[in-house]
């Protein structure tokens, strides 16, 4: 007969009641393994973007929360991702952390408040899924995080009765308004405008980090072009594609920079494709949105419209040189002391142009791109160019980053994306056209001596040139 249980019949104990246990499990821990790890030369870079800040901010003391990963369902939660600011800011990505830059008359003074790691000795060792060391492995302490990031490091239990030390303090961060209301805070958003101001001009460190999320990317887009021939033989080939990407990403860097896209014939002219359901279309083009995230979190952003067997059919080719003549024109636009609507301009002149010519839009050219016009815009609804950086669209707090006014400067990346999307179920379109979507999007820098740098230039976008890349990929 089996034995039963000793508890059987009788409520579990938890393990935290249970002395010996307890005692037990304490005990006979190898220390190591618990270092800091952050990118070379972050610490650096974050002191000086504190810099920057505090001399644009004047004697206003700020408080930047990390943000945690928000709940999936039931006890599972999203992967966390640290708000970018923060980052900035310090370096580092640390969950339930709040950085305070404290005025001191001349500067700010920097302390970081953090949650001590659940280490042997202590309950949460074992009991807390989310921190203890049992559950998530080695974690640095504080001493750790201070030597590594050159700021003062202070226990998060103290946070609060130190907030209340400070007068009209400007508040930005991932936190929600109630758990802003636990600490007596509000969001004005006067930081975010400002953070996003200062993102707005990059250094050469983070140069750097953008080359090599650019590099990781054109690997992963090398790598999903060496998976299309077995991608159009499955059901859910999108998902593949996908999936390889992301694979990539997780592999050469902290993830992909946002939801990759992989929209095969129909689906590629819908902008934010990123269900990825479907099968790949041999004879359509393929619409590829990714990115890779580097380990410092700032983010590549590439788009190629490829054809899955490295021909286009004709009408894949014609509207892939359409949009391949709009983005020649729009970064002949993207230079220094250009508007940063400029491209953008000049991408819809080459698009209507061309819709005029085809006999799609039923307009003059210059009535669609006047301003009361604009019927092209019904098969390109979206902006050209976007801000680039921690966040794929980098700045968006900024009053001013997307304004037609601002003019391109050195230190500026973005991107610039024209496309026609012409959907399967638009009536104004001849059959032919119908369910093809194309986009072609480039990321580029302003140098220090104000000379244009295409950084994603390893990927062609010509369109024979795609045909051949495309080719010399194929497994």
């Amino acid at each position: 007969m089996r034995r039963k249980p000793p508890h059987s019949g009788k409520p579990r104990p938890k393990l935290s009641q249970v002395g010996a246990f307890t005692q037990m499990i304490a005990q006979d821990w190898e220390v190591g393994g618990r270092e800091a790890q952050i990118v070379p030369g972050a610490a650096q870079a974050a002191e000086q973007h504190r810099n920057r800040l505090s001399a644009a901010i004047g004697q206003r003391d700020v408080v930047i929360f990390s943000g945690h990963a928000p709940l999936r369902n039931n006890d599972c939660y999203f992967e966390y991702r640290a708000d970018s600011s923060f980052v900035w800011l310090t370096g580092a990505a640390i969950e339930f952390a709040c950085l305070i830059l404290r005025a001191n008359g001349k500067s700010h003074d920097a302390e970081l408040y953090l949650k001590p790691p659940a280490r042997p000795g202590v309950n949460e060792f074992f009991s807390s899924a989310a921190y203890g060391e049992l559950w998530v492995g080695p974690s640095p302490g504080l001493n750790d995080w201070e030597t590594a990031l050159g700021i003062r490091v202070t226990d998060i239990s103290e946070l609060a009765s130190d907030l209340e030390k400070l007068e009209n303090p400007c508040v930005s961060g991932t936190l929600s308004s109630d758990e802003l209301t636990q600490y007596s805070l509000l969001a004005t958003g006067e930081v975010d405008k400002l953070l996003s101001d200062l993102r707005m001009y990059k250094d050469a460190w983070e140069i750097e980090q953008l080359q090599a999320a650019v590099a990781a990317s054109v690997g992963g887009f090398e790598a999903v072009a060496a998976e299309l021939t077995h991608a159009i033989e499955i059901e859910r080939g999108e998902r593949w594609l996908q999936g390889t990407f992301d694979r990539h990403a997780r592999t050469f860097g902290n993830g992909p920079g946002f939801t990759s896209i992989a929209g095969s014939g129909p689906h590629a002219p819908t902008l934010h494709w990123i269900r990825c359901d479907g099968p790949i279309i041999a004879d359509m083009p393929l619409l590829l949105d990714m990115g890779v995230e580097t380990y410092s979190l700032y983010t590549a952003d590439i788009t190629r419209t490829i054809p899955p067997t490295g021909h286009f059919s004709p009408a894949g080719r014609q509207v892939h040189d359409l949009v391949a003549k709009a983005h020649r024109a729009a970064l002949a636009a993207a230079v220094n002391r250009a508007h940063f609507l400029d491209a953008e301009y000049a991408a819809m002149e080459v698009i209507a142009g061309g819709l005029h010519d085809w006999g799609i839009l039923k307009v003059s050219v210059d009535e669609a791109l006047s301003p009361d016009g604009q019927q092209h815009r019904r098969y390109i609804v979206c902006g050209v160019s976007h801000h680039l950086g921690l966040d794929v669209h980098d700045c968006a707090k900024s009053d001013s980053a997307y304004d037609a006014g601002l003019h391109l400067a050195p230190g500026m990346v973005f991107t610039v994306e024209p496309g026609v999307y012409f959907h399967a179920h638009d009536l104004t379109l001849p059959p032919e056209l119908r369910g093809v979507g194309v986009r072609i999007e480039d990321d580029v820098w302003i140098r220090p001596d104000g000379a244009q740098q295409i950084l994603t230039d390893a990927l062609p976008f010509d369109t024979t040139e795609v045909e051949e890349w495309t080719q010399s990929h194929l497994s």
